[in-house]
């Protein structure tokens, strides 16, 4: 709780909230007069150093056309747009709002409106492609200015500390939603008034976004490269998509919207002793996974993970529920199906738990390093994975989600994440995945997935290997923006209140 006197003439547009004139924000940003310049949002679009653009709701009936993104609020984790969005729209549903919208690489998207995920931001980069963006986010981009801020500073300022404080002084509850609303103008952007400090910012900042780019390509083109491995035997595909420098391995690589997993309406014939657990749904059935299974057989061995877990190469657990008076408590994380992306878990999942709890927890759950947690319930999220690095070891996780952990030399823990994130095997999660109640999930339906394990010990290691570089690179470049945002604005010193 802050506390404070307010005279009744520094009241604004009626607004009583106490957190909307936070003075330690306001006592920061005064501080940071000697080396920032420090700017509103909306003064910026009034001196024509800043355009602003919201998108538009194109409508449900255009979800799940194709496979160009439309991006939501939850389509911007861990500062970076989802590789697959959880909704794509045709050619001709981009056509008709892509010229509107105009976006650009180098434009900033700012989530205005939800709650959580307000504030969250991303730039656009090259490799993202072609894409739309719904009307929750604001559209920043910098214009020729004579202050010295370009999309890289803009992005640091709208990142930092001092910033992100702001926005969660200034959002508001619209119906049943938080929102920044018109007060995106009241955002502060602070610059640096030293040039060199400018130019050393901006060229960090973008060097580790391209970094993370390039390797969400890598991402985007995985599944499609990984069939081939399977079915060639060797990793050739693969090694292009990570490592190639020539024009077809530089070119975009879309991943197919997470819609576009469900698959399409298929008929075929069945005879009734091939019916299973008295289970009548077609895609369950789908036999076109059967087809390349069977064809993977020659280089791979075919196996469940029901039958890896009876030999002993993986263990499962499920998470716990903590329940929602836990939640806020702490800062220990307590990972729930919306906080991975990308591979990786995000960095600031939505709940933190204290450390009493994160103690009473932590040896039912005994999550470790190199951990894979695996989406068991959630519709679109059903079957995203990541894998748990060591500064994310020290969390708990929900009951949606299944830690599986190798046990095996022979199936390692990047092999493992690589097989898991094969199209052939995200494609098994989507016919496995049923309705309980009112949220999908994979029940104990996981098990009955196969895992197309290579038979060559060199293709394993060079699987597990290409795997472990992108996945360490891009959390390494996560890291590294973290550590420049922390940097940016307020002295180490001074600390702002949670």
């Amino acid at each position: 709780m802050i506390s404070f006197w307010l005279s009744p003439a520094e009241v604004r547009d009626a607004t009583y909230i106490p957190k909307y004139y936070s003075p330690e924000v306001d006592a920061l940003l005064d501080d940071l007069a000697r080396d920032y310049e420090v700017f509103s949002v909306a003064e910026l679009v009034e001196a024509g150093a800043l355009e602003l653009a919201t998108g538009h709701e194109i409508g449900k009936h255009a979800y799940g056309t194709g496979d160009i993104p439309f991006v939501r609020t939850s389509d911007i984790p861990n500062w970076e747009i989802k590789v697959a969005s959880k909704q794509g729209v045709s050619e001709d549903v981009y056509r008709e709002y892509s010229a509107r919208q105009d976006v650009k690489p180098g434009d900033l998207l700012l989530v205005r409106d939800g709650t959580y995920l307000v504030g969250n931001s991303a730039v656009v980069m090259p490799e993202d492609g072609d894409l739309i963006y719904q009307s929750h986010l604001v559209r920043m981009r910098v214009l020729p200015n004579s202050i010295g801020l370009d999309p890289y500073l803009l992005f640091a300022s709208m990142n930092s500390a001092i910033t992100q404080a702001r926005v969660r002084a200034l959002q508001f509850t619209a119906d049943i939603i938080d929102t920044l609303g018109q007060r995106v103008g009241e955002l502060p952007v602070i610059v640096q008034r030293d040039e060199a400090k400018r130019l050393e910012t901006s060229r960090i900042v973008r060097r580790l976004l391209e970094r993370r780019a390039s390797f969400k390509r890598t991402i985007a083109g995985f599944g499609a490269a990984m069939e081939q491995v399977l079915l060639d035997g060797d990793d050739a595909e693969l090694s292009k998509l990570v490592y190639g420098d020539d024009d077809s391995s530089k070119k975009h690589h879309r991943a197919p919207a997470v819609s576009s997993e469900m698959g399409q309406f298929q008929a075929f014939w069945k005879s009734s002793d091939g019916i299973r657990g008295g289970i009548y749904l077609p895609t369950y059935y789908d036999v076109s996974i059967d087809r390349e299974l069977d064809a993977m057989k020659d280089n791979c061995e075919l196996i469940t993970i029901n039958e890896l877990v009876e030999r002993g190469d993986l263990t499962l657990s499920t998470g716990h529920e903590v329940g929602k008076m836990a939640y806020g408590t702490g800062t220990y994380p307590f990972l729930r199906t919306t906080d991975f992306s990308n591979w990786e878990i995000i960095h600031n999942p939505k709940q933190g738990v204290s450390k009493e709890i994160f103690d009473d927890y932590r040896r039912k759950q005994d999550l470790r390093e190199l951990d894979v947690l695996l989406v068991r319930d959630g519709t679109y999220l059903v079957g995203s994975s990541c894998i748990v690095l060591q500064d994310d070891a020290e969390s708990l996780y929900c009951g949606g989600l299944i830690r599986v952990r190798s046990t095996s030399e022979g199936l390692d823990p990047f092999l493992l994440f690589g097989l898991l994130n094969s199209y052939i095997v995200k494609r098994q999660f989507r016919t496995k995945q049923f309705t309980r109640d009112v949220i999908d999930t994979l029940g104990q339906r996981v098990l009955e997935v196969v895992l197309p394990v290579p038979r060559s010990p060199e293709l394993r290691t060079l699987i597990s290997g290409l795997v472990e570089t992108v996945v360490r690179a891009r959390v390494g470049a996560r890291v590294s923006l973290r550590e420049v945002f922390d940097a940016y604005g307020p002295a180490e010193d001074r600390t702002l209140a949670s």
